[in-house]
């Protein structure tokens, strides 16, 4: 069966820290089109997020060439999220707990059609490892970076993600357990908490009414130019990002650790102390194959891992799939 990758396609959601992104995707991840917007940090509550996705989901789906066919639709979303319903249990960042966002999404959406959500960083591991480093790779991790720190494991091929779906919340490994930084989860110390956005831009002296993607970026140039605030600042998240790093290699023996979101930015920048922690703690035979890579897909891996989540279904039964689907 040959299916043309403009033709079946699915619709994916990525509520990420400060932007809402939809695009519709065809088969091997391509982007077809999109639509984004910026998303507030304070006051995006379930009723904007959702009206703000659904509508532009509508303008994608009613965009698509007459004879093309939507195939499925998922979410990715930054938090804890229920995998049978797409429920967010809790999504520290924007305030959420228990909110139905799949079901919403689904609804305003009018399209017949559910939405399975995943976690933003589980979805962005499934991604690089089917379309971006880590292809062809069995066992990784993937790491990645906003306000916090999330996590997704790969081990034998398949995401390890826990009894109901919340494992792998790498964030909250705590590194630095008596010193440490408070961290949103009510902890002190979590890797988080050491190596998010507020965390270097406190280390570079940034005020604090400073923040989002621009901030961070703006250190790392400054450390580029030669400033020495600034490469102190990344040498010490680089510490604590070692740390944390070198803790998952001896726990999991990756072939890979991937760097996404703001970490795909620091991570040149503290490459020297995270390769120096894993000289020193990792055991020397579970360092010796392991290879460090930022993210091949960019700020869309957990979009596009949004797209696999869609694809889902079609790719386990594409006959059936496709025969309660209709062409526009």
């Amino acid at each position: 069966m040959r299916v043309r990758p403009n033709w079946a396609y699915v619709l994916a959601f990525d509520v990420a820290v400060d932007r809402l992104v939809a695009a519709r995707v065809g088969l091997g991840g391509a982007v077809l089109d999109r639509r984004e917007a910026v998303r507030p940090r304070a006051g995006a509550d379930l009723d904007h997020v959702v009206d703000v996705l659904a509508r532009f989901g509508r303008q994608l789906y009613e965009a698509a060439p007459a004879d093309s066919v939507c195939v499925g639709i998922g979410a990715s979303y930054c938090g804890m999220i229920r995998p049978g319903d797409g429920m967010v249990r809790f999504g520290p960042d924007m305030g959420w707990v228990d909110q139905a966002f799949g079901a919403e999404l689904s609804e305003r959406l009018g399209l017949g059609i559910p939405v399975p959500v995943g976690n933003e960083a589980h979805l962005g591991a499934l991604a690089e490892q089917q379309r971006g480093a880590g292809v062809g790779l069995q066992n990784l991790l993937y790491l990645h970076g906003d306000v916090g720190v999330g996590g997704g494991i790969i081990v034998g091929g398949k995401l390890l993600d826990g009894d109901g779906g919340y494992g792998c919340e790498l964030g909250h490994m705590v590194v630095n357990p008596y010193n440490g930084r408070p961290c949103g989860c009510g902890s002190h110390g979590c890797l988080e908490a050491e190596v998010g956005e507020r965390a270097l831009l406190d280390a570079a002296g940034r005020p604090a009414h400073l923040w989002g993607r621009d901030a961070l970026r703006s250190v790392v140039d400054d450390a580029d130019r030669g400033d020495e605030s600034a490469r102190e600042a990344l040498r010490r998240i680089g510490d604590w990002l070692g740390i944390g790093v070198a803790n998952l290699i001896n726990l999991f023996n990756p072939g890979m650790v991937i760097f996404g979101g703001m970490l795909r930015d620091i991570y040149p920048g503290a490459a020297p102390q995270v390769r120096h922690r894993i000289a020193t703690n990792v055991l020397p035979v579970a360092r010796e194959r392991v290879r460090l890579r930022t993210c091949a897909l960019g700020d869309d891996s957990t979009l596009v891992g949004a797209a696999e989540l869609a694809f889902a279904d079609l790719m386990a039964d594409p006959l059936a799939t496709l025969a309660r689907t209709r062409p526009h």
